[in-house]
């Protein structure tokens, strides 16, 4: 079988200038290139730039698959929009990363399979699953958990994945509405090999999404009940331009996420996960 790999890249909140494009275009002659978008196939050779060198500069959103089993996914958001601290809770070795770059957080998310099943016909656009990075800009975190989970999900393809150490990790913070997935994060979960089974393993119980429009007595009510201090460092951070990233997180508090249920490990989903499969 002859290698394939193909290359997407999109610049959302800014467009490449002209000067960019040329930067980019001597990566590669044969790549479509506009001022928001990079495409590119190979089933020869390879590309010469580096994917995370190119989202640090240049832009927000990435996609690659190759034949031999590798799939991969990132984002770029602003750090004022995510907080670097909570991105680390859901990091997977390789398999799941994030890193800062400047002002950014970028996040990447790999599956492999090297079971040497490829789909010629796959096709997985990065429009997609580029909305992730709009919802996660909104305080959604449900695609981080479903990358971490499908992280520990491999585990069940590949033994050798994990040290038996990890049938202990404990699951970070669960986002409410894991059972009502958006599009963007079904597109995610499917393009990541996430298992149907664990998903529903790791839904079961998990709060249901909360209506958007949250009640404004509740809501100025649990902000009053906030320690003073906290209040100030809030203030603060509004005042620093972190305004989004602080409101964001308020909401999340505000909504609960990840509280009301204890903590699972890695090996109480996985068995889990391998019952309800017997059980169908």
């Amino acid at each position: 079988m002859s290698e394939y790999q193909y290359y997407e890249f999109l610049a959302v909140d800014r467009p490449l200038d002209a000067g960019e494009q040329a930067e980019v275009r001597t990566l590669s002659t044969r790549a479509r290139i506009s001022a928001t978008s990079f495409t590119n196939e190979y089933e020869w050779g390879d590309f010469k730039g580096d994917p995370g060198r190119m989202m640090e500069r240049y832009y927000d959103a990435h996609l690659y698959l190759a034949n031999w089993g590798t799939h991969r996914i990132m984002f770029r958001l602003p750090g004022t929009l995510l907080d670097p601290d909570i991105a680390r809770q859901y990091r997977v070795g390789e398999l799941v990363s994030s890193w800062t770059a400047g002002d950014h957080v970028i996040l990447e998310f790999t599956s492999e399979d090297e079971s040497g099943e490829w789909d010629e016909h796959l096709e997985v656009p990065l429009s997609a699953v580029v909305g992730i990075r709009a919802e996660l800009a909104a305080g959604d975190l449900r695609s981080l958990y479903l990358a971490w989970l499908s992280a520990y999900g491999s585990w069940e393809r590949d033994e050798e994945a994990f040290g038996y150490e990890a049938e202990d990790v404990l699951e970070p913070p669960v986002p409410a509405g894991l059972g009502t997935l958006t599009a963007p994060q079904r597109a995610l979960a499917d393009f990541l090999r996430l298992d149907s089974d664990l998903l529903a393993v790791a839904a079961d119980g998990c709060a249901e999404l909360r209506a958007v429009q949250d009640d404004p007595g509740e809501l100025a009510a649990w902000v009053v009940g906030l320690d003073g201090e906290e209040k100030d460092r809030l203030l603060l951070r509004v005042v620093r331009d972190q305004a989004a990233q602080v409101r964001a997180e308020m909401l999340r508090r505000f909504r609960g996420v990840g509280k009301g249920r204890p903590r699972r490990t890695v090996a109480e989903l996985l068995d889990g996960a391998a019952e309800r499969r017997q059980g169908a």
